[in-house]
C-alpha cells in the first residue's frame, strides 16, 4: 500500500545550505585567560524563579569551557552547564566564582546587582 517514492522522502527548502556546514562556523580564537574580561552575575530571568550565576565574555573553545564548568561545578558543589558561550552555575555563587576564576588567571568581575 505504500508508495515507494513520494511519501518516504521529505525535502526541506534551505536557502543557505545545511546548518552544520563547516563553512558557516565562525573560527573561535582562543585567548589566554589574562586577556579575557569575564562578567559574573546572578540572574533569574527565564528560569522559573531559580537563581543561576552566569559567567559571560569568554573567548575560548568549547572544550575549554567544558573543562572550566566541570571545575566550577565541583568547587561550588552544584550543577551547571555551558550555553551559547556562557557558563551557568545553579545558585548564587558570584563571589566564589570570581575568586576561582581569578586564581586561574582570568580577569573576572561581578556585574549587575
Amino acid at each position: 500500500m505504500s508508495s515507494s517514492n513520494s511519501s518516504d522522502k521529505r525535502f526541506v527548502y534551505r536557502e543557505f545550505g545545511n546548518d552544520n556546514s563547516p563553512a558557516l562556523e565562525r573560527p573561535i580564537s582562543e585567548l589566554p585567560p589574562q586577556q579575557q574580561n569575564l562578567k559574573v552575575q546572578a540572574t533569574r530571568k527565564g528560569r522559573k524563579g531559580k537563581t543561576v550565576t552566569v559567567v559571560s565574555g569568554f573567548q575560548s573553545k568549547p572544550e575549554t569551557l567544558t573543562d572550566l564548568v566541570k571545575q566550577l561545578k565541583t568547587q561550588c558543589g552544584t550543577g551547571g552547564t555551558v550555553k551559547e558561550n556562557e557558563i551557568e552555575i545553579q545558585g548564587d555563587h558570584k563571589q566564589k566564582i570570581v575568586e576561582i576564576l581569578t586564581k586561574l588567571g582570568y580577569k573576572a568581575k561581578i556585574s549587575g546587582g
